[in-house]
C-alpha cells in the first residue's frame, strides 16, 4: 500500500527491506536500518546511480550501500583521498601546482611543480592529511553558478579549472566543500574526512604516490609494485602534452574552439608514426638475431592496427613479416581447463596447445616446413592445413595476443631471438590538474563503439562483459608488462572528443533499472566535458579507425 506523503525506499543490502519515509530523508539516515556505520558504508547506489551518503531522497528508491570492497565504493574512496590531498597541499604549498598523474598499481602518481620535492615534503603532507582525518571534518556537496566558479578559480589562480569551465556552457556546477576549500567534482565523495584513514604517501622522485588499499584488503594500504618502464612511458608523454598545452581537457577544448584541431590531429598521428618507426629501428638493429615479435596489451589497445603498421615499417627496412595467429593453437574445446566458476576458461594460457605452438615456431625459425593448424570456432576442433608453410631468412614472425609477453607461450625460443612489445592506452591528459582520466575509460569507450559497429553488441552488453575482461587482463597481461623490450602508447589526445558522438547515443540506451546504469551515467558525465570533433580529418591509417571504421586496413 502506498502511504500518502511518504516515499517507498527498498534497502538491498542483505535481505530486502522496504520502508516508507518522508521526502528529503538522507541516505545516511538509513544506515541505522541495517546496523551500519559511515566507516564501513562510505557511499550508496540510489536507483543504480552512485551517490554520497548526504544525498536526499525525493522519489521512490532502491538503495544499496557501498563499501571499499566494492569497485564503485573503492572509486569513491580514491576520489575522496585525492580531494583531501589537494586540500592539504593547497594549504602547505599555496603557490605550487599539484598535478595528478597516472595510476601505478593501486595508487596515483602526483607531481608538485616548483622547487624539487623532498622526502620531508612528502612526509609533511602525509602528516597533515592524517591530522585532518583525525579531526573528522565534514565534506559537503553544494552547487555554484557558472559566473561564481569562473571568478573563484581565476582569483585563486587555478587556471586549469578556469579554462575547462570557460569551454563549457553549464549554468551551474556541483562542488564538494571541506572547510574553506572546494573542488568542482560531479562525482560523489565521502561525507567526512574521518573515514579516509587507510592510505600512505610514497616518495617517488620527482613526485610521490598516493597509495590506496586494495578491495581485497580494504583496511591496509597496498604494497608498492614498481612499474619503472611504464612510468617512463607516461613521463615521456606528459612532457609532450605540456609542450603542446594539452595536459588537460580545457586545453584540448581551446584547440577545438580556436580551429586548430586539424593540425593537432596531424601532430598526434605523426607522434604515433615516429614511435612505430623507432620500434622498427630497434628491431632492425637486432636483425641478425630477432626472428619473432610478440605483441600483447589489454582490450581495445589497438593491437591489430599497430601490428599492421609495424609490419609496413618493417617492410620498409627490408623485412618480410609473417603473422601467425595464436588463436589457431587453441586445444580442442572439450579439453579446455575449467575456471573457478566451473566453466571453460578460454582466457587461460593452458587453453593453448603450447607444446605444438613452440614446436612449430622452432621449426619455422630454423628453416623447416610445417603444416599450420586452423581452429574452427564453431566445432571447437583444430585441423592441419594440407599445404606446407615455411619462412625465408629475411622473414620475421609476428604474433599478437594476451599471452604474448608470458615466457611460457614461447619458452622454446631463446630470448635473444624475441622482441616483446607491450601496447596500452596510457592516457596522459587529465580533466584538470586534480581529476584524472583513467586509461580504462579510454578503452571501454573504444570497445563499446567497436562492439556496436562490428559485433552488433549494445553498450549494455559491453559493460556487462567488462568486469570479466578486466579480470583476465589483471591475471594474464599486467603481471608481464614490465618484461617487454619495447612499449607503445596507443592513446591519442584528441580521441575522446572524436569518440563522444559515437558513444553517447549508445550509453543513453542504458536505463536506470539496469545495474550498469551507474557506470553509464558516470561515462556520460565524463564525456560531457569534451567538445566534439568530426572524423573527416582522421587519416585512414589511424589506430582509431579500428574502432570507428573507415580504416585503410582489413581486419
Amino acid at each position: 500500500m502506498i502511504m500518502k506523503n511518504k516515499l517507498k525506499v527498498t534497502l538491498n543490502n542483505g535481505a530486502f527491506k522496504s520502508l516508507y519515509l518522508a521526502a528529503g530523508t538522507t541516505v545516511s539516515e538509513l544506515l541505522k536500518e541495517i546496523d551500519g556505520s559511515e566507516e564501513e558504508f562510505i557511499a550508496a547506489k540510489v536507483n543504480n546511480e552512485v551517490t554520497s551518503l548526504s544525498y536526499k531522497i525525493h522519489v521512490n528508491s532502491d538503495v544499496e550501500f557501498l563499501t571499499k570492497t566494492n569497485y564503485l565504493g573503492m572509486e569513491v574512496y580514491r576520489r575522496s583521498l585525492s580531494f583531501l590531498l589537494e586540500k592539504v597541499v593547497k594549504r602547505i604549498f599555496p603557490e605550487r601546482r599539484l598535478l595528478i598523474g597516472h595510476s601505478l598499481g593501486p595508487g596515483y602518481y602526483f607531481d608538485l611543480e616548483g622547487e624539487k620535492l623532498t622526502e620531508n615534503d612528502v612526509n609533511k603532507i602525509e602528516k597533515e592529511m592524517m591530522r585532518e582525518v583525525k579531526e573528522d571534518i565534514d565534506i559537503t556537496r553544494e552547487k555554484i553558478s557558472y559566473e561564481d566558479a569562473l571568478e573563484y578559480f581565476k582569483k585563486t589562480n587555478r587556471m586549469d579549472k578556469y579554462t575547462l569551465i570557460s569551454s563549457l556552457n553549464m549554468p551551474k556546477f556541483a562542488i564538494y566543500r571541506c572547510d574553506d576549500f572546494f573542488q568542482v567534482v560531479d562525482l560523489p565523495l565521502v561525507n567526512r574526512t574521518g573515514v579516509l584513514a587507510v592510505f600512505k604517501l610514497i616518495y617517488y622522485p620527482p613526485g610521490f604516490i598516493l597509495q590506496f588499499p586494495k578491495k581485497s584488503s580494504p583496511n591496509i594500504p597496498a604494497e608498492l609494485n614498481e612499474q619503472k618502464r611504464i612510468f617512463e612511458v607516461y613521463q615521456e608523454y606528459k612532457k609532450w602534452g605540456k609542450i603542446l598545452k594539452v595536459d588537460n581537457v580545457g586545453g584540448l577544448n581551446k584547440i577545438i574552439t580556436d580551429s586548430g584541431i586539424k593540425n593537432f590531429i596531424q601532430i598526434s598521428e605523426a607522434l604515433h608514426a615516429s614511435k612505430i618507426t623507432s620500434l622498427a629501428n630497434e628491431i632492425y638493429a637486432k636483425k641478425d638475431e630477432v626472428k619473432l615479435i610478440c605483441i600483447a596489451g589489454p582490450s581495445s589497445s589497438g593491437k591489430t592496427t599497430f601490428s599492421k603498421r609495424l609490419s609496413i615499417q618493417l617492410q620498409v627496412l627490408g623485412f618480410k613479416p609473417v603473422t601467425i595467429s595464436v588463436d589457431n593453437y587453441f586445444i580442442e574445446r572439450d579439453k579446455t581447463p575449467l575456471g573457478e566458476d566451473g566453466k571453460p576458461d578460454y582466457e587461460t594460457i593452458d587453453a593453448i596447445n603450447i607444446d605444438q605452438f613452440n614446436h612449430d615456431l622452432d621449426k619455422l625459425i630454423n628453416g623447416k616446413k610445417i603444416k599450420l593448424p586452423t581452429y574452427n570456432f564453431l566445432t571447437g576442433k583444430s585441423l592441419l592445413s594440407k599445404n606446407f608453410f615455411s619462412i625465408n631468412k629475411d622473414d620475421i614472425i609476428i604474433i599478437e595476443g594476451i599471452h604474448c609477453l608470458n615466457e611460457r607461450l614461447t619458452h622454446v625460443i631463446p630470448k635473444s631471438k624475441k622482441y616483446k612489445i607491450y601496447i596500452s592506452v596510457l592516457t596522459q591528459m587529465n580533466i584538470d590538474d586534480n581529476n584524472r582520466i583513467p586509461t580504462t575509460d579510454n578503452r571501454i569507450i573504444r570497445r563499446m563503439v567497436r562492439d556496436f559497429k562490428y559485433r552488433g553488441h549494445s553498450a549494455l552488453k559491453t559493460l556487462q562483459m567488462w568486469p570479466a575482461v578486466r579480470k583476465g587482463e589483471e591475471k594474464y597481461i599486467f603481471p608481464f608488462q614490465n618484461d617487454a623490450d619495447g612499449y607503445f602508447n596507443s592513446a591519442l589526445d584528441y580521441e575522446l572528443a572524436l569518440l563522444r558522438p559515437f558513444a553517447e547515443p549508445l550509453l543513453m540506451q542504458i536505463k536506470p533499472f539496469n545495474v550498469e546504469y551507474a557506470e553509464a551515467a558516470r561515462l556520460l558525465r565524463f564525456l560531457s566535458y569534451f567538445l566534439t570533433i568530426q572524423s573527416r580529418d582522421v587519416p585512414p591509417t589511424s589506430l582509431l579507425r579500428e574502432f570507428i571504421g573507415g580504416s585503410f586496413f582489413n581486419y
